[in-house]
């Protein structure tokens, strides 16, 4: 059994998914459109453009995308705008701390640096950043 990450980007996630291929190398491997659902009235979210939800033909209902050897999964939701990534954070374990600079400093372009990138008494590379859509990440470089 696997658990692999599930992320809500509300009505955010082509612009998220851009954002990681760019600054992680991400794969995306799987996309489905709310459009692309083959029944469109089967429940809550996936309903076409003007339905009580508020999706949109083209936002993003489903995808699947690769870090590395991680596999994580990805939706708009019901695209309030406003994602909450509260209580979690993804852990990127870089083999060097030149490429745990470079991870950190792209996750941290239009985020928030929550602890700079150094040194601890774990790691020759260790910090926190939350990139602009507010889903937290640390960067640590194994002893």
């Amino acid at each position: 059994m696997k658990v692999e990450p599930y992320l809500f980007f509300e009505g955010r996630c082509e612009e998220a998914l851009d954002f990681y291929r760019r600054a992680l190398g991400a794969e995306v491997t799987a996309l489905m459109r709310y459009k692309d659902n083959p029944e469109p009235a089967a429940g809550q979210g996936c309903a076409a453009e003007g339905a009580s939800t508020g999706s949109k033909p083209e936002m993003v209902m489903h995808a699947v995308f690769r870090v590395g050897e991680t596999q994580l999964m990805a939706s708009d939701g019901l695209g309030s705008g406003k994602p909450h990534f509260q209580g979690v954070s993804l852990s990127l374990n870089p083999a060097t701390e030149a490429e745990a600079q470079r991870l950190f400093s792209a996750l941290a372009e239009g985020g928030t640096v929550q602890m700079p990138l150094g040194r601890t008494f774990f790691s020759p590379a260790f910090g926190m950043v939350a990139d602009r859509f507010g889903l937290s990440w640390m960067v640590v470089v194994a002893s």
